[in-house]
């Protein structure tokens, strides 16, 4: 089982585009929708979703995916669930990047207080990231040197920060999956 959360453009038809690549790796993909506006309901909301999914599951290794704010929260809801995580161009510092976007990104960093300490150290091999040489939202050079020392990380020549395409990486996600 791929559970996959979009990124802050929820109704973007990529995302069905995803779900329907990340099927070639596993038949049970489920999308899980959250605001995106309200951080504290949305982490609320997803670890109730994420739990759900994961108790319909035989899936002895289910992965959980996310673009964008989606891979914020993979990582996030992935830690917390004990599942592994696929990050596509995370925005790791949402309360910082939403500002103007969401009604409260302060909300963000309220979140960040509350996680387990240091839990990337705890989480380390646990996820791998993809990042985007072409992404114009974030700085993906930033993003390495914040998460290089935990998480493997794949650089792609060709995507944009919304990784319409995420064919190239299909056999890697599917071989970390099943490792």
């Amino acid at each position: 089982m791929i559970i996959y959360l979009h990124g802050f453009d929820a109704t973007s038809p990529g995302n069905h585009e995803k779900v329907l690549q990340l099927q070639f790796i596993d038949d049970a993909v489920s999308f899980v929708h959250y605001s995106t506006v309200h951080p504290r309901h949305d982490m609320s909301h997803l670890l109730k979703e994420v739990h759900k999914q994961l108790a319909m599951s035989q899936d002895p290794k289910p992965l959980i995916c996310g673009v964008g704010l989606g891979a914020y929260w993979s990582e996030r809801i992935g830690f917390l669930c004990g599942i592994r995580q696929v990050m596509f161009n995370p925005n790791l510092h949402p309360d910082q990047t939403m500002v103007g976007r969401i009604e409260r990104p302060e909300e963000y960093a309220d979140i960040a207080t509350k996680c387990v300490t240091e839990f990337r150290k705890k989480n380390a091999g646990n996820c791998i990231c993809i990042l985007s040489v072409n992404d114009e939202v974030v700085d993906n050079r930033q993003t390495e040197q914040e998460l290089k020392d935990y998480y493997n990380i794949v650089w792609d020549e060709r995507e944009t920060h919304k990784f319409k395409n995420i064919s190239a990486h299909l056999q890697a996600i599917k071989a970390f999956k099943l490792s």
